[in-house]
Order: C-alpha cells, then sequence, then structure tokens
C-alpha cells in the first residue's frame, strides 16, 4: 500500500450530516482507492492521488462534515483490506455485485459506465448483442483485462475459446495491447474513452459498441463499507443525494468526461 495522502479537511467537529453522523466515530473516515485507473483514480508525477474518485471523495466528505483521509490501495488486496479494518470504505469505481454483498455493503450507486472492446482501428468484435452473449464471438482470440473484475468474469464465464490474460491493472493491459501481445482488452468505457484519444492510443478505437449486462456487471458502481458501518452508510448516501442535488457532483462529472454522463438517473 502506497503511503497515506490527507486529501480533505472537515468542517468544526461536532457538526453532523445526520444523528447517525453525529457520532464520534465517523469524525474522520479513511477511503481507499485503487490509484491504477485513470482518469477515475491514479497517481500523479509528484505521488498525489488524482482522478474522479478522488474529487468525488473530497467533495463527498466535505458535504458530509467529516475528515476524510484517501489511501492507494491494490486493487486485488481492496476488499480484504476493508475487512481488516485498514480504511472504512472503497471507491474505486466497484460494482455492486452479488457476489460482493455476500462480504461487504455498498452505498446508492454513485456512477455508470458500460464496458467495451479497445483494439487496432478496423478491428470488430461483438460479444454481446440484443441482450445476449454472441458465441464464439472471441474464439481464436488473446484477450486482455483486469483480474478479480466484472469484465475477467464475464470474459471467462462465456468465452472458453479465447484467450483470456489477466493483468494487475488496466495500464499494464493497455501496454501490452500496444506491444501486440494481445488483440483487444475489455473495461470500462469511461477509463478507454481518454486512452484511445491520446497519443498512447492512436491508432486505437472502440471496437465495439458499449455494452452493460446487469447479471454481468452488477447495478453500477457504489461505495463500499463493512456491513455493520450502516450509520456510515446512511452518511454517504445523504451526502451523495446532496451533491447530485445542487451540482457539485456533476461539476467533477464534467471536468473528466465531457462526453459522459456518469450518473444518468
Amino acid at each position: 500500500m502506497k503511503n497515506w495522502i490527507k486529501v480533505a479537511t472537515a468542517a468544526a467537529v461536532g457538526v453532523a450530516l445526520s444523528a447517525s453522523a453525529a457520532s464520534a466515530a465517523w469524525e474522520k473516515v479513511v477511503i481507499a482507492t485503487e490509484g491504477a485507473y485513470p482518469p477515475f483514480n491514479y497517481v500523479d508525477k509528484d505521488g498525489n492521488l488524482q482522478g474522479f474518485d478522488v474529487d468525488f471523495a473530497k467533495k463527498l466528505c466535505e458535504t458530509a462534515k467529516i475528515e476524510c483521509e484517501i489511501v492507494a490501495q491494490d486493487w486485488d488486496g481492496i476488499i480484504p483490506g476493508l475487512l481488516a479494518k485498514k480504511y472504512d470504505a472503497i471507491i474505486a469505481q466497484m460494482s455492486i455485485t452479488e457476489e460482493r454483498k455476500r462480504s461487504i455493503d455498498f452505498s446508492n450507486y454513485y456512477s455508470v459506465t458500460p464496458a467495451v472492446f479497445v483494439g487496432k482501428e478496423g478491428m470488430s468484435l461483438t460479444a454481446w448483442k440484443d441482450g445476449a452473449i454472441v458465441e464464439g464471438a472471441l474464439d481464436g482470440k488473446v484477450i486482455g483485462v483486469q483480474r478479480s473484475t466484472t469484465h475477467s468474469a464475464f470474459l471467462e464465464d462465456n468465452f472458453p475459446n479465447a484467450e483470456i490474460r489477466m493483468y494487475d491493472t488496466q495500464d499494464n493491459a493497455l501496454l501490452d495491447l500496444t506491444a501486440g501481445r494481445i488483440d483487444a482488452t475489455l473495461a470500462d468505457s469511461g477509463v478507454l474513452v481518454e486512452w484511445v484519444k491520446s497519443d498512447a492510443g492512436k491508432g486505437y478505437a472502440f471496437i465495439s459498441d458499449t455494452f452493460a449486462p446487469k447479471e454481468f456487471f452488477g447495478e453500477g458502481t457504489g461505495m463500499g463499507i463493512r456491513k455493520e458501518d450502516q450509520d456510515l452508510k446512511e452518511i454517504l448516501n445523504k451526502a451523495l443525494a446532496e451533491m447530485l442535488a445542487n451540482g457539485s457532483y456533476q461539476t467533477i462529472n464534467k471536468k473528466y468526461f465531457k462526453e459522459i454522463n456518469l450518473h444518468p438517473n
């Protein structure tokens, strides 16, 4: 885990979002993000955490009038770290799925980004069409994906004749794509839309329609919390609702995604 980075300071102690927020237990909250999933979360050249998730977490804490710290945690260990009480919440584009809800709880969803394949311009893949898997669509293809994600589970469960290569970060999957070691990668469109516009993504494009089947990718992304921390869940949900109502959420959305509405409802 990278060093803890303090990113937001609360208003006066004792000012509370709700009756439960007044508890001294939540005067300060530690939030984990991955730090390797730009533009949602990443570490800049100075070693500081940046991105949509980071800005969202800062504003969320300011709205809730609690002090927060944000820490970077590798994806593979992010749920175990929460359960071990290394931090109190996860804000890292984690999809709300039934499997994950068996071990942790989630806030209301705070973003939705459909999946998409990216590969060389001119290539085409159709793995999902008219609400169903297209069997054999990836036969013989080498597809890169970040492990322990809804995208990796989707590929492994439905395309046995494709070679699925797992990566610790999405950035490393993209490096292998440009090196020619894989044919395509599957990830959130919000991550890949900026990459294909960058110098690094020159010559690459979306090679499928975007798709978001809930049975595979969940109900959107939520803030992960321990099941016993229902008072914290109430605080986070109330602050999220306030941000959506006052426009501060939309301001952060537009800063990072001019063409994508991350919270359509």
